[in-house]
């Protein structure tokens, strides 16, 4: 047994050294890690946008791009299998996703359908290889066919197009010259980008929104732009605009000889002495024959170089150009001309990227927050650590000590798995440090508990340990489920944070059960004491005998009725919904000199007609958060908003925090949110129902709801913004609530066995009296660190915390006067004496109130 407790030692210590190990790269810095063996370089915590500055955006390939391609080239491919089979045809016209053409004689129909039926084979979809038609093909009277390109192949192309455009992406943002990025697929049609440091993200986002399809032809010079607008034009050609404010219409061949894939090289090129800017380039071998051949056959007409269907420019054609290079003049500053090669250099997008949605920090305001966080997490620390030693001393001190192993346990994990670091997630942190002394708590008062029985000390601490363990995970499973459901939630800020706090529970469980286990059975081999160390302080509760059940009817009522006030609130006045449900963006700004004055942001922002504007002034009199409506003309009219302030603030605001969300996005998150709410409540309240009687689930529903109701009441009182950090808090008020009140339902159900003939208030009272310590000492530390977090974690993350406050206090509140009389309403043990008269009973302990265990 002794071998046996030395190995165990010995791992548990090699799991110390291998978590500083895993920890300690995230001290150095990129260039050391580098250095590092492969195994371990990678091997440490990613610091978010929010912590280290930049930009996250998620842009959506735009469909109607992908069907235009696909219509194009479907009317493309009928032309040419008529043609080529001789079959004569009138009105070929395309729209969205049908193609009309009318076969202009009868006896060729049937012919027309052969030909066409080649565009109507099936191709493999890489699907478990199922296989997708394309284009469905129906005969109608007269000669009319109609061809319909399918949904499964337009997704098919937009599911191609995404992978394609991610590599493009990959090749701007490096061109740009910003060294720390990802690029990532998120869902069916988006593109996930994160960009970490100093980022002008309006350059950025014009950068990857650009399809930059080039592509050469020739003027159709039959007649103006001006008179094909007029009157009718060749189906060979179409009237395309140049990039001129205001735009020249121009008459366009509708072949492209020459395309961006075509492209060797492209380079901007200055002239000072002229002060005009061009675009050189050079050509591939394919590219330069068919110049070549064009401007051989061509002179004396004009070229039309787009970009993007736009003419870009027309240059005359005075000589064959026979060595695929030359110089395009356009319209563009230098910074622009140089943009535009780059982008022509990455090559082109299959379709246009919308912004969806944006969440800009700078770096100073990351590095502020980054400080703020870890100050909090200090003083949290040092809070908590100074009551654990008040009340338990030496076992204080253990807890102490245990606590800063799991901190350095949390570290390993998070950078074992390359985990984010959010803004949210160092609160996570925070908070964890004021939870994790929870399973302490509980395994000491059992330890206590124990003693008190008569148990030897040492069988006092082994059974303490023992006993605690399905409590203990009873409890911390329910958190564990919230921050399931948080991380799928969809906001990568939200997923740092559940990832923070499911990290947190799993390792204060494991180090409970073996780091502090070690170290106070060490202590016990040591020491040799044979009773609890009477500085311990948590006795004082023992003489608690408080009738918690005899003031239920008022506390029901007055819960009742603040439950039906919130409730009338949120459906009558209504949460003040954030940019994440109600769409629109959030600023915040930093005065360049003085202070922050909110009138003349209001009014210069007025001027813009970009709907309402909201700005108040942060802690910081320099600074102030502006909050404009949703535009209600879709994604891009969000961003031209977003544009529209910048120009307007920059010169005399530093813009320090941008989140702009759209329409297509805020309408996600409300559903992932309401789903994830709802989803959590279910599973939880399945794990109680199946780890104790139905009666415990309904009581546990009811006083979730509660604690739910109240907090959804505060952000109507208050006027606090409900956004994805605010669902954040509310799930997790769910798990800590559930975790308090699984602690009490845990005694009651070992209580319910033990005094079978108790009244039911007085055996609820004796269980909430018996597990006062825990509930008071795990409500005051984690209260604690929210303080701390509240006080110091500066202006982004205290709304957060202030709700987590009122939740943790609300959650302490029903475990013990919501919770628990609901086992009594649906009568828990119909056949016991349930009333409220203090009679005496038979039981093994002559102490009703404070019954041993």
């Amino acid at each position: 047994m002794h071998r046996f407790s030395r190995l165990k030692a010995v791992l548990i210590w090699v799991l110390v050294v291998v978590a500083v190990i895993l920890a300690a790269p995230n001290l150095l810095s990129e260039g050391q890690r580098s250095r590092l063996p492969l195994w371990l370089a990678h091997s440490h915590i990613v610091p978010g946008p929010d912590v280290q500055g930049g930009s996250h955006l998620l842009f959506q390939i735009e469909r109607a791009d992908i069907v235009k391609h696909q219509l194009e080239r479907t009317v493309a491919d009928v032309r040419g299998k008529l043609r080529e089979a001789n079959i004569r045809y009138t009105g070929l016209t395309g729209n969205d996703q049908e193609i009309t053409v009318k076969i202009t004689a009868a006896s060729q129909v049937d012919a027309a359908v052969n030909a066409l039926s080649a565009l109507t084979v099936s191709t493999k979809s890489g699907w478990f290889g199922g296989s997708v038609q394309n284009v469905s093909l129906q005969k109608g009277n007269d000669g009319q066919l109609t061809l319909r390109i399918s949904n499964a192949s337009i997704d098919q192309g937009i599911a191609a197009a995404r992978t394609q455009s991610i590599e493009v992406v990959e090749r701007r943002i490096a061109g740009i010259g910003i060294s720390s990025f990802s690029v990532r697929g998120d869902g069916r049609d988006r593109i996930d980008v994160k960009a970490l440091g100093s980022v002008d993200v309006e350059r950025l986002k014009n950068i990857l929104s650009e399809p930059a399809q080039l592509s050469v032809r020739l003027i159709d010079e039959s007649m103006s732009g001006q008179e094909a607008l007029a009157g009718r034009w060749p189906a060979t050609s179409e009237v395309l605009y140049s990039l001129d404010d205001p735009p020249v219409p121009y008459l366009v061949d509708r072949t492209d000889f020459v395309t961006g894939n075509n492209l060797v090289d492209v380079q901007a090129v200055a002239d000072a002495n002229t002060d005009s800017v061009a675009i050189s380039y050079k050509l591939d071998a394919e590219g330069t024959e068919r110049l070549a051949q064009k401007t051989r056959q061509n002179i004396g007409r004009h070229l039309a170089i787009l970009f993007d269907d736009q003419v870009m420019a027309a240059p005359l054609i005075n000589a064959p150009i026979l060595d695929g290079t030359g110089k395009v003049p356009v319209s563009f500053s230098e910074d622009g001309a140089r943009d535009l090669a780059l982008i022509l250099r990455s090559g082109a997008l299959p379709a246009t990227l919308t912004t969806v949605e944006e969440r800009t920090v700078s770096p100073i305001l990351g590095a502020e927050s980054k400080r703020a966080g870890l100050i909090a997490g200090f003083v949290a620390a040092i809070l908590v650590t100074g009551l654990m030693f008040a009340f338990y001393r030496k076992l204080g001190i253990i807890a102490g000590i245990s606590l800063v192993l799991n901190l350095l346990l949390i570290l390993a994990v998070l950078s074992v798995i390359g985990a984010t670091l959010t803004l949210p997630g160092l609160a996570g942190i925070v908070l964890i440090i004021g939870m994790a002394v929870d399973a302490n708590v509980l395994v000491y008062e059992r330890i206590r508990e124990e003693a008190k029985a008569g148990h030897s000390f040492a069988d006092a601490i082994d059974n303490g340990f023992s006993r605690a363990f399905m409590t203990i995970l009873d409890a911390n499973v329910t958190i564990v489920i919230a921050a399931v459901i948080l991380y799928y939630l969809g906001s990568d800020t939200v997923r740092g944070f559940a990832v923070t706090l499911a990290a947190g529970i799993l390792t204060t469980v494991f180090t409970t059960f073996t780091l502090t286990r070690w170290i106070v059975v060490t202590w016990l081999h040591r020491k040799h004491p044979r009773h609890l160390p009477r500085d311990v302080q948590t006795g004082i509760f023992d003489r608690a005998n408080i009738r918690f059940m005899g003031i239920r009817r008022y506390t029901f009522t007055v819960s009742a009725v603040l439950s039906i006030l919130a409730m009338v609130g949120f459906a009558t006045v209504g949460a003040n919904l954030g940019v994440d449900f109600a769409g629109g963006s959030l600023v915040e700004v930093k005065a360049k000199q003085g202070a922050a004055d909110r009138d003349d942001i209001r009014a210069r922002l007025g001027d813009l007609n970009i709907g309402a504007i909201e700005a108040r002034r942060l802690s910081d009199p320099s600074t102030a958060l502006v909050r404009i409506q949703a535009q209600g003309g879709g994604e891009n009219a969000e961003q031209s908003a977003m544009t529209l302030l910048r120009d307007e603030l920059s010169d005399d605001y530093e813009i320090r925090r941008v989140e702009v969300v759209g329409p297509a996005v805020s309408g996600e998150l409300t559903r992932a949110a309401t789903l994830g709410i709802l989803g959590s409540l279910a599973i939880i309240l399945l794990y109680i129902w199946l780890r104790f009687e139905w009666q415990f689930a309904i009581g546990a529903i009811i006083a979730t709801l509660h604690d739910i109701i109240l907090t959804l009441g505060l952000f109507v009182l208050t006027g606090m913004e409900f956004n994805l950090t605010s669902v954040a808090a509310l799930l997790t008020i769910v798990g800590y609530s559930l975790n308090d009140t699984v602690v009490v339902y845990d005694r009651m159900r070992e209580n319910l066995k033990r005094y079978r003939k108790m009244p039911m208030p007085i055996l609820i009272d004796a269980s909430i009296n018996q597990t006062l310590s825990r509930t008071v000492l795990t409500a005051a530390t984690t209260l604690l660190a929210l303080l701390a977090l509240c006080l110091f974690g500066g202006d982004v993350i205290r709304p957060f915390a202030f709700v987590m406050l009122f939740g943790v206090a609300i959650g302490t509140f029903s475990s013990i006067y919501i919770a628990a009389p609901v086992l009594i309403a649906f009568k828990l043990r119909p056949d016991a004496i349930d009333n409220d008269q203090n009679k005496k009973v038979a039981e093994p302990d002559t102490n009703p109130g404070n019954p041993a265990v």
